[in-house]
């Protein structure tokens, strides 16, 4: 494929100005770029033809000798002998040959390809932009007749606070951070590497100072230059009435303090209700099972059936069958979307008497002969079918 004119092909004049070529540069870079063009050979050969331009019109030497000799005097396969300057010729991905060397290398081209933060290695961040703190979790176990009725519980936490002795500098009082020597306070280096593309130049975290543009030589002896330290803190959670087992509170800015004076993160606290002896829940229904005598079943009585607001009378009418439900209005627990309760059901159980001596068991069948078929509804009906399955008459 015969070379175009590296002028043309960044779309320039002959003696373009060294900031013209580099704009011209980053323009075609960003419009040819491989990632943007996935699976386009037509784009990648463009932009390998781009980086060939810029790496010559870039470099003041390289681009004297081609506006002189033309491609002549910067690939040794047009015969010219000047070489070129030691940087390799355009075979293969000569493109990225010399590290473009114009000032111009990776991190600049994906700067402004994806707005700035990224190298060839992947995304940066500014280490020292403000950062949210992490948030903290506990668990906490609150009885049932909390969890209906609501509680205000106070709870101690380990949680990250800004260094009281240095203010979060990390230095020891008194002191500073002092800019980086390896970086000059820019945070990020520039490595050049062979690779199988050539000569590249790409920008790395400085690992002296983490990326910061900062070290410490003197660290704050409280938090060993981190800047945080580790303290109790007592915290009141206001525990709704009507929260359920396993639904999680959240306390904003009652988390880890953040770093660059970052906000602090939240504290979720997940709520554990134990089991109640006397009460069980549905929703915000609340399930209570009442035993009877088989006295207070057959003739009816008042009695005292328990709720979470405490015991009330209750009437229960003559000849309560066992299993049957009672529903009290808003006894229940309090909803936690809308106003109102929910309903307390009471099932009632029929106990039949045990441990009966003579005189007590001859009163009950004294008082059981005195009964007809129509005293049991049930056993009659039952009684019925039976007779009607043998007889053929389903």
């Amino acid at each position: 494929m015969e070379k175009r004119d590296y002028y043309e092909v960044l779309g320039l004049q002959k003696g373009a100005s060294e900031a013209e070529i580099k704009k011209a540069y980053r323009q075609m870079a960003k419009k040819y770029h491989p990632d943007l063009n996935p699976d386009n050979p037509e784009a990648e050969a463009k932009f390998k033809e781009v980086n060939e331009a810029n790496d010559v019109l870039s470099d003041p030497e390289k681009k004297a000798r081609y506006d002189q000799f033309g491609f002549a005097g910067v690939d040794p396969s047009y015969g010219a002998g000047a070489g070129s300057g030691g940087s390799g010729g355009f075979g293969g991905f000569g493109g990225f040959s010399g590290g473009f060397s114009g000032g111009v290398d990776l991190g600049d081209i994906f700067d402004n390809i994806f707005g700035g933060g990224f190298t060839s290695g992947g995304s940066r961040s500014n280490p020292n932009a403000p950062r949210r703190g992490s948030d903290i979790v506990v668990s906490l176990s609150i009885s049932f007749m909390e969890a209906c009725k609501g509680i205000t519980h106070d709870i101690e936490i380990n949680r990250v606070e800004v260094c009281d002795e240095c203010g979060g500098s990390g230095a020891k009082k008194g002191t500073s951070a002092k800019t980086c020597p390896d970086c000059h306070g820019a945070g990020k280096v520039n490595v050049r590497q062979q690779t199988m593309f050539g000569m590249m130049q790409t920008t790395k975290t400085c690992t002296k100072c983490g990326g910061k543009g900062k070290v410490i030589d003197t660290p704050c002896p409280t938090c060993g230059g981190s800047g945080v330290s580790q303290k109790k803190a007592t915290i009141s959670v206001n525990i709704p009435a009507g929260i359920n087992d396993g639904q999680t509170i959240r306390l904003a800015g009652k988390g880890n303090a953040g770093t660059n004076g970052g906000s602090r993160g939240d504290l979720k606290v997940r709520i554990s209700v134990r089991q109640d002896k006397v009460f069980e829940r549905d929703g915000d229904n609340i399930l209570v099972e009442v035993p009877l005598t088989y006295t207070q079943a057959a003739l009816g009585a008042e009695i005292d059936i328990p709720t979470i607001d405490g015991s009330m009378k209750y009437t229960i009418p003559a000849g309560t069958q066992p299993g049957k439900v009672f529903t009290i209005r808003g006894k229940g627990v309090q909803h936690c979307q809308r106003n109102g309760r929910g309903d307390e059901l009471v099932t009632v159980s029929i106990e039949v008497p045990t441990n009966l001596n003579k005189k007590q068991k001859d009163a009950l069948q004294a008082f059981e002969d005195t009964l007809e078929d129509n005293n049991y509804s049930r056993r009659t009906n039952f009684f019925e079918k039976i007779k009607d399955l043998f007889s053929g008459k389903q």
